[in-house]
């Protein structure tokens, strides 16, 4: 079973089990404030003579569906314990350290006692079985997990869905908060009537280096404009259109777009249109095993909360529980050395449950490395796609590489940027001025980090994990980075030529977004870049029908699969927008097929 998160700080907090002795406190109101993953998270706490009587969340910046499921259900549990001692809530666990050290400043505040607060009495697990019926069980409430749970629901079906963690959304959640709309009737709208599945394909083959499963990408070039028509009118998603299309150089046309308030927007309408499909949601529950009799798959094991083990029967189960980025003893390749920056969630489960009942798998040593990331702690990962092509796109940032040379066009495709770093050693630094730097900021959000975060690597000046350093002059912040100077000041010299005469003669970054030339005076900032990953390109193979393939080809019954757990699509590399594009295309896919193979 998944173990929940247990939070050993200052505060001693522990797992959750049972009532502290009594307290006493100074009674009144108290407030503190506590860095959570979005900035400060303000909370107050309202205290009698023997009790802590309500515990309230103000206004924060913690991500919808994450960081809020946190800010959700601890202050209740707070509250019903009467303790510190409260399991905080698993891949929400920097929401919910921030709660529980706010509320512990709260009660030192009132004259309570911390220590005791947070210590827990042992409580005996309760184990009960329960057993549900349902025509499709959904392992996996991701992109993929809830485009079929919605589609399978529209389609007359009792769908069952399961997921491990506490909250929907998976990676998607925190995705950039785009997709490819190829096909659709909304990319005809905005002008674009020149593109068709055969451009789309050339372009990912292109961008997958011919390693793509040709019959996955058909598939995929051939659906995803009939789902995104379906995503808008019927399955209750939308598409930031007055925004236009997103300037992405993997896509030879304009094809992608961003949802409305992008992943967390997405977010939000996934949970609606799941709430209104009818469809029965088991978060926090696991799946453990999928049931197989005489070689049919006809349910899946799971281990929900309050030790509920669940005996989910069903005659088609569709697995969609993502990738397996965050279990090293799954990686291969290059993957091993690579920087992880995904969802700690992607454990592969998944794959291995299919695995053990016989499933073929194919591309596992490949992974979408992306070049944009700082290795905020060692081995691990943070992204700054978003904040990189506001810096680029709309102000004067340039990229160099340690010799202080710029060596690529800033909005040349990821890939090749990634290609570039590892030329170089595995590291690029970004040079911004001041306008460019507070262009940077504005975006940081979207992928998880704050101001705040900057802030404190700033102070680090260079000495710590990231490298972010700020100099009032160029040789100055140069030397921080460990980049050389002197040829730095060359290279802005001649960027700065290059908007002058409108032209990059280098390496063709696109006139539109030379702007701005690089102020001539400081503060000057560098970021450092580096290879980062998180989604798995590898997976089971399937049929056409989306029907999970054996070792010999043949289909296992009853078992579908769709979203990142399916490899092959994308080769060796997923565009921007493509893997969303995939999950949502495969998962309305697999829950028509499903029915199909149902009705028959």
């Amino acid at each position: 079973m998944l173990n929940k998160l247990v939070f050993l700080s200052a505060l001693s907090v522990v797992a959750l089990s049972g009532a502290a002795q009594a307290a006493t406190f100074n009674p009144g109101t108290y407030t503190a404030v506590s860095k959570g993953n979005g900035g400060e998270v303000p909370v107050t706490v309202t205290f009698t003579k023997n009790a802590i009587e309500s515990v309230k969340i103000g206004a924060n910046k913690e991500t919808p569906g994450i960081g809020s499921i946190a800010i959700e259900k601890l202050p209740k549990a707070i509250v019903d314990s009467q303790s510190l001692a409260v399991n905080g809530v698993s891949g929400a666990s920097i929401t919910s350290h921030a709660i529980l050290a706010a509320v512990a400043a709260c009660v030192k505040q009132a004259g309570g006692n911390v220590d005791e607060l947070s210590k827990a009495k042992a409580q005996k697990a309760v184990v009960k079985n329960e057993t549900l019926n349902a025509d499709i069980a959904v392992v996996g409430a991701g992109a993929a997990g809830q485009t079929a749970t919605i589609r399978a629901s529209q389609l007359g079906k009792k769908v069952i869905l399961i997921e491990k963690m506490p909250f929907a959304g998976g990676a998607a959640a925190v995705n950039g908060g785009t997709v490819v709309i190829q096909g659709s009737k909304i990319q005809k709208e905005a002008g674009v009537k020149d593109d068709s599945p055969a451009i789309m394909t050339e372009d990912y083959i292109k961008n997958g280096h011919n390693l793509n499963d040709r019959r996955m990408l058909e598939l995929y070039v051939n659906n995803v404009g009939p789902m995104v028509d379906w995503a808008t009118t019927e399955g209750g998603m939308q598409l930031n259109t007055k925004a236009g299309f997103t300037n992405e150089a993997e896509h030879s046309k304009p094809r992608v777009m961003r949802w409305a308030d992008g992943a967390q927007g997405a977010t939000r309408n996934f949970k609606a249109s799941v709430e209104k499909s009818g469809a029965k949601v088991l978060l926090a529950t696991p799946a453990k095993e999928l049931i197989v009799d005489n070689g049919r798959v006809v349910g899946v094991k799971a281990e929900g909360e309050n030790g509920i083990h669940y005996t989910i029967k069903a005659p088609v189960v569709i697995l969609t529980t993502g990738g397996f980025g965050a279990n090293k003893s799954m990686l291969a390749g290059s993957l091993k050395n690579s920087l992880y920056y995904g969802v700690k969630s992607s454990n592969g489960e998944g794959h291995q449950m299919a695995m053990k009942i016989g499933a073929k798998t194919q591309m596992m040593d490949l992974g979408k490395i992306y070049p944009n990331g700082m290795e905020v702690a060692p081995g691990i990962a943070k992204s700054t796609i978003w904040s990189n092509k506001a810096a680029f796109e709309d102000h004067s940032g340039i990229m160099v590489n340690k010799a202080g040379k710029r060596v690529i066009s800033e909005l040349d495709t990821n890939h090749n940027i990634k290609n570039e770093e590892v030329k170089q050693g595995g590291k690029l630094f970004i040079l911004m001025d001041q306008p460019s730097y507070d262009a940077f900021l504005t975006k940081l959000s979207i992928t998880g980090i704050s101001k705040s975060d900057m802030d404190k690597w700033l102070a680090q000046d260079g000495k710590g994990y990231p490298i972010v350093v700020k100099a009032d002059s160029i040789p100055a912040v140069a030397k921080k980075a460990g980049v050389d100077g002197a040829e730095l000041l060359k290279t802005v010299a001649r960027y700065n030529g290059f908007v002058k005469a409108g032209k990059d003669a280098d390496f063709n970054r696109p006139a539109k977004f030379m702007k701005e030339a690089i102020a001539d005076k400081g503060p000057y900032y560098i970021v450092e870049q580096q290879p980062r990953f998180a989604t798995t390109m590898g997976g089971v193979v399937t049929d056409m029908n989306l029907n999970v393939l054996d070792e010999n080809n043949k289909p296992i019954k009853g078992l579908f699969a769709a979203g990142e757990l399916v490899g092959g699509a994308m080769g060796d590399d997923s565009p921007p927008g493509g893997n969303m594009a995939w999950a949502m295309t495969s998962g309305k896919l697999a829950a028509e097929r499903a029915v199909q193979s149902l009705n028959k």
